[in-house]
């Protein structure tokens, strides 16, 4: 395909480090590029270089004759005393802008609720970089580079974005880099992978999935490699160690070799395991939201809520920016008072929070983080283990020489992992997140997420992450007009309700039914540990019917007799799995009433 954009032998130091040594990359006509990697190896800093905003050291930006290029970095930055149309649609009149499809679009899309005569000094962060992204897509581009553009847009705006993006070029024409930790949004928009790492830039064929799939498979031909190398390199120590004489009599050669084999051993690139900690053990009761509603100044956020956390859940919470998500999880975290109903809590339960705001990092900011950690404990249990706190430190992706860092000289995403770490050393038995995935990278998410996978407490979390959320969480609520409803059919069902509004009606599948019976607190307790344990036992059952056909498979096919007992076996199988899918599927709909 033609060429759009690249950069040749790209060389970049700062007086630290080499952030690129000899990178070479690529556009073309058609691409559609999604960069990952840690923080502070360089994505940004990438995109600023393809972009003209900052020079290397060495090598070249090439582009096409003629080439338009938009960028969006993170700074936000607005012209003073500007408004939003001006930016948007740079004033023209409304009959002017309106027959414009993209315009419309981008307008519906990104600013609902901002006024196109809001000046944009009055407007709060997200709505900034709202405006921010809007300014940049309602205009023609050749190139697009986005640099993180799911930052601060909901679940909604996320799908909106990437619809967009799917649908803005003819296929095979413009190029879009995209820098983002949102692993689902990279899967929806990319079909090839940059991969910034170690001074370079590993380019994957597909989306995130694809990525994972090859890097996986590169892994493990590394680690295969390496496994023979080491194996040679205990061979040839061996064979230095017979002696001084015996080694003055070998060629020197023999021993530069062992010497570069053991000096070249690289260190793993990712060192994160952290392994489930203790928890306190939960009672019955944990937290209970009995016709809760908080209002302010008279104005209702969330009303008549009736919620019975139970013991183990695992819930994600769902709604755009400001419905109410974080004001619903200060009602069970006790941050918040109901203004109406109440709140009851079990005598055993402990809640950890981990906020927005890093709130409690502020009072340490000059404290060194081992001197954090060493004020509580000498020693954790993490497994069968005892580790320092510095050991838990590097298992969160720290390197030992940061351990006597000042918290504020952190980085954003290394706060983050630090009071991730504090919340769980408190060994809260209930744990409640409030969007997590600020500042982390997509290997940091995979380890919270390995970390939460084997979380034995109740987890709820509210998250515009849509792969964290389905990942992490068995079951999904929404805050829809200031309650709060079920949603058996996950993120694509919220998708529907909020685009068709709170007020929508029932779909007709659901109206042709009679309405489940409304649970009382008690009987919705037990129906969710019914329908826990249906889960569980629907998965051994799949399991049972998987291994009952395969028997089938192996078996002697000439042997009538025995292949008609399988047979019927593999009926009653297939008879209780029905059952147990009918009792799954009254119980979602008593729960959703």
């Amino acid at each position: 395909m033609p060429h759009l954009l690249g950069g040749e032998r790209l060389y970049l130091e700062y007086p630290t480090r080499v952030v690129f040594d000899g990178v070479t990359v690529g556009l073309a006509d058609g691409d559609r590029i999604g960069v990952v990697g840690r923080n502070g190896d360089g994505k940004s800093t990438l995109l600023r270089i393809l972009a003209g905003r900052q020079e290397p050291d060495a090598g070249r930006v090439t582009r096409r004759g003629g080439l338009t290029l938009g960028i969006l970095d993170q700074s936000d930055a607005l012209p003073e005393g500007a408004s939003v149309g001006e930016l948007v649609i740079g004033g023209r009149a409304e009959h002017e802008w309106a027959g414009e499809a993209r315009v419309r679009d981008v307008i519906g899309g990104l600013l609902p609720g901002i006024p196109l005569d809001a000046p944009v000094d009055d407007l709060s962060g997200g709505q900034r970089r709202r405006v921010a992204l809007a300014a940049l897509l309602s205009h023609d581009w050749d190139v697009v580079l986005l640099d993180e553009p799911t930052n601060h847009l909901d679940i909604e705006g996320v799908d909106w974005l990437a619809r967009h993006l799917t649908a803005r070029w003819p296929a095979n024409r413009g190029g879009l880099v995209v820098v983002t930790h949102d692993r689902w949004f990279l899967d929806a928009v990319s079909t090839a992978t940059w991969e910034v790492h170690d001074r370079l830039v590993e380019p994957f064929d597909g989306g995130y999935a694809a990525y994972i799939l090859q890097r996986v498979e590169r892994d493990r031909q590394a680690a295969a490699s390496e496994a023979r190398r080491q194996n040679l390199a205990r061979k040839e120590l061996a064979w230095l160690r017979r002696g001084a004489p015996a080694r003055t009599s070998k060629p020197k050669f023999r021993i530069d070799a062992a010497t570069q084999l053991i000096e070249d051993v690289p260190p793993p690139r990712d060192a994160i395991a952290l392994q489930r900690l203790a928890v306190a053990r939960l009672g019955k009761d944990v937290v209970d939201l009995l016709d809760a509603g908080v209002a302010y100044d008279g104005r209702p956020v969330i009303e008549d809520v009736e919620w019975r956390v139970a013991p183990g859940e695992r819930t994600g919470i769902l709604g755009r920016n400001g419905a109410g998500k974080s004001t619903l999880l200060g009602l069970v975290s006790g941050a918040i008072l109901p203004t109406t109903g109440r709140v009851k809590r079990g005598k055993t339960v402990r809640i950890g929070v981990l906020d927005q705001r890093l709130a409690e990092l502020v009072e340490i900011a000059d404290d060194r983080v081992s001197d954090v950690l060493g004020r509580r404990r000498t020693a954790y249990a993490v497994g069968d283990a005892e580790l320092t706190p510095g050991q838990l430190l590097e298992r969160l992706g720290f390197p030992s020489a940061q351990l006597s860092s000042r918290v504020r000289e952190l980085s954003g995403g290394q706060r983050r992992r630090l009071q991730l770490l504090l919340v769980l050393l408190d060994e809260p038995n209930v744990l409640i997140l409030d969007e997590p995935t600020n500042d982390l990278d997509t290997d940091m998410l995979a380890a919270m997420e390995d970390l939460l996978d084997s979380w034995p407490g109740t987890l709820l979390v509210v998250s515009h992450d849509r792969y964290l959320i389905e990942r992490v969480t068995d079951q999904q609520y929404a805050v829809l007009g200031g309650r709060m409803r079920h949603l058996p059919g996950g993120v694509d069902e919220y998708l529907r309700l909020a685009a068709e509004g709170p007020g929508a009606p029932e779909p007709a599948s659901r109206q042709l039914t009679a309405p489940p019976a409304v649970l009382s607190g008690a009987d919705r307790r037990a129906a969710q540990k019914e329908l826990a344990s249906l889960d569980r036992r629907l998965a051994k059952h799949g399991e049972r019917i998987a291994a009952a056909h395969a028997a089938f498979a192996a078996a002697d096919q000439s042997d009538y007799e025995l292949l008609g007992r399988m047979q019927h076996e593999l009926a009653a199988l297939d008879a209780e799995n029905l059952a147990l899918e009918e009792r799954w599927i009254a119980l979602s709909e008593q729960l959703e009433a």
